[in-house]
């Protein structure tokens, strides 16, 4: 069955990310630069499936696991969210919201996530200091917030996160960017027309800047940003600059 079967690497002594068709990580930021198929697996909170000792601020918000699911997938990876029903059978009011708010996002921007690869970055980072992730096989620090909301003055935060599919590179960025948005060390062809995942409007008028372009972004209200969480820019057939 080796041609239809695929085996993690938790089998064995001595066999995590060594051995198996993926690797796997278990509340860690994941793996980089690993060209192996890999997954994080993480509850919602620090268990597995329900815990009744555990409170609301021990589970990951929505953002949180938006960004995280941007995060690791942009690096080539998989989310293994678990869940687990209480006593009697039922799934966690909170559980169920939590997939719900994923769900939703989901289904605007989906087409950045499902079927993707990494492409040639993986991110672009802002000026400043930049953190090291914690990638490991098991139990590292892992807020993705540490990387994308600045907490200290001079650090560096992760502007947007890089997916492809095919020709076409998606730019997800955290929060909502404002009127405009610059993607550096990029060429893109004249005639390129990049979508704003979720809206309607047509192409985004773009223009080039330094050494990449800046994307004019239509203007949303704070409420529809909130429940966002991270926008995502079509952007068919651009590259890394030479």
């Amino acid at each position: 069955m080796k041609d239809d079967v695929i085996v993690n690497d938790r089998w064995g002594k001595d066999t995590r990310h060594k051995h198996g068709g993926y690797y796997t990580t278990e509340y860690t930021a994941g793996m980089e630069g690993n060209t192996q198929p890999w997954e994080e697996s993480r509850g919602m909170g620090f268990s597995y499936g329900y815990n009744r000792a555990e409170q609301i601020n021990d589970y990951r918000s929505d953002r949180e696991l938006v960004l995280m699911l941007v995060d690791l997938v942009s690096r080539g990876g998989n989310l293994l969210l678990d869940i687990g029903p209480t006593g009697d059978g039922r799934i966690p009011v909170i559980m169920q919201e939590r997939l719900l708010d994923l769900g939703r996002w989901l289904k605007v921007n989906g087409e950045a996530i499902y079927g993707t690869r990494p492409w040639t970055s993986t991110r672009q980072w802002s000026a400043g200091e930049r953190q090291k992730l914690n990638t490991g096989e098991f139990m590292t620090r892992y807020e993705v917030t540490d990387y994308v909301d600045r907490k200290k003055p001079g650090q560096a935060i992760i502007e947007c996160f890089f997916t492809s599919k095919g020709n076409d590179v998606y730019a997800i960025i955290p929060g909502l960017p404002g009127s405009r948005f610059e993607l550096r060390s990029v060429s893109a062809p004249s005639g390129m027309k990049p979508v704003l995942l979720g809206t309607s409007g047509g192409a985004l008028q773009w223009s080039k800047s330094g050494d990449g372009i800046a994307i004019n972004l239509p203007q949303g209200s704070a409420d529809t940003s909130k429940a966002q969480h991270a926008w995502v820019i079509k952007l068919p057939g651009l590259k890394m600059a030479q």
